[in-house]
């Protein structure tokens, strides 16, 4: 399982973006913080709760970064499964929970790009709830793995990535604006 401290492997998907269209996402555009996330399968109950979950993380002012001397930038999230493209298409068509999302879902057709992350159930042939964090340099910070009828939760990615970013050394229940462990 590639983990914590690795490069997140380069992959050029097709999928949706946020205007539900067809497009190809590919890891060299990625810039700033990223967060990505794996779900089994498209037209699914959990899924799409996560999904509407995740796109806060795009909209939130909190979420909004500048590094030292740079830009602000705002966190990139991308979502995965091994549903292709036109089925993650018709599904934003006809689900009013991920409808008007900000950030694209893409195909890990063939589950690829989760074979070599080493998520996948094999049993029933999805990748795992799997979740990570990527630096600036696409090094990854964070990645958790959930069982397929356990659901995340968003916020909590969102203050580990903000507690990752904070540079210091943050407690459990660390928030923005708190002062590092000392």
């Amino acid at each position: 399982m590639i983990g914590v401290g690795q490069a997140f492997p380069a992959f050029e998907l097709q999928g949706v973006n946020e205007d539900n269209e067809i497009t190809t996402i590919n890891s060299w555009d990625l810039t700033g913080w990223t967060v990505i996330y794996f779900y089994p399968k498209d037209f699914t109950f959990i899924c799409p709760t996560e999904i509407a979950d995740f796109d806060h993380l795009v909209n939130d002012e909190t979420m909004i970064h500048q590094p030292s001397g740079g830009e602000m930038t705002r966190t990139s999230v991308i979502g995965i499964s091994g549903d292709n493209e036109f089925c993650k298409q018709a599904w934003r068509n006809v689900n009013g929970m991920i409808r008007e999302i900000d950030h694209p879902l893409c195909a890990d057709s063939g589950l690829y790009l989760g074979e070599e992350l080493g998520i996948i159930n094999e049993a029933e042939g999805v990748h795992y709830r799997a979740t990570y964090i990527l630096d600036e340099e696409g090094i990854i910070q964070h990645m958790s793995v959930n069982a397929l009828d356990t659901g995340r939760n968003a916020t909590e990615i969102g203050r580990t990535l903000e507690a990752l970013r904070a540079g210091g050394l943050t407690g459990c229940n660390w928030q923005p604006g708190d002062t590092f462990v000392a």
